[in-house]
């Protein structure tokens, strides 16, 4: 079946159809949740309430650009806002022991597999992680995030400078521990 026929079936109510469109786009769209949630359950809740707006917006799609673009633009939305709710702050996060002596070897970041690095942008405080995701990850400008977050160009701007240079320091801190253990030869 092809993907605007499976829509159009979705469109019509038809639940094998619907299962299929889940299966299809669950996993890629769980993980976007993930890279925004504080956990398994928040990106869970995430999904879910992201598949129901997907679902009731259907008829919506105009079958104009990638309706996986169109999802995930969805699914992006519903994790800002379900953060919202729990009043994410940006304010300023003291950056403990960071010292911009220390230089990241491309070595030390052609060791990290995707999960150990998608594990340290998880750890950054909440306002730095959104806005990295947004303007890194998901390509965003500053004026967009600022636009979706309700806050300033310069905020976003400032936050994504906070959140490399923290992310920084714990690839360093992260090299350092598996240096010692020698597990890096």
């Amino acid at each position: 079946m092809t993907e605007r026929k499976l829509i159009e079936s979705c469109i019509k109510g038809d639940s094998k159809s619907q299962k299929e469109l889940f299966d299809k786009f669950s996993g890629k769209m769980f993980a976007l949740c993930k890279r925004y949630a504080r956990n398994v359950q928040e990106s869970e809740d995430m999904l879910q309430e992201a598949f129901v707006k997907i679902f009731h917006s259907l008829d919506k799609f105009q079958f104009k650009g990638s309706f996986e673009g169109w999802i995930r633009r969805i699914v992006v939305n519903t994790c800002l806002r379900y953060l919202e709710k729990e009043k994410i702050n940006f304010e300023d996060i003291a950056l403990v022991d960071y010292n911009t002596s220390n230089v990241i070897s491309p070595e030390a970041i052609e060791h990290l597999a995707e999960e150990e690095l998608l594990s340290m942008i998880a750890k950054l405080p909440d306002g730095y992680k959104m806005v990295f995701n947004l303007y890194v990850i998901e390509g965003y400008s500053h004026k967009e995030i600022a636009d979706l977050l309700n806050i300033g160009e310069s905020t976003s701007r400032s936050q994504l400078v906070k959140a490399r240079k923290l992310l920084k320091e714990i690839i360093i801190q992260y090299n350092e521990i598996i240096y010692e253990k020698g597990e890096v030869g």
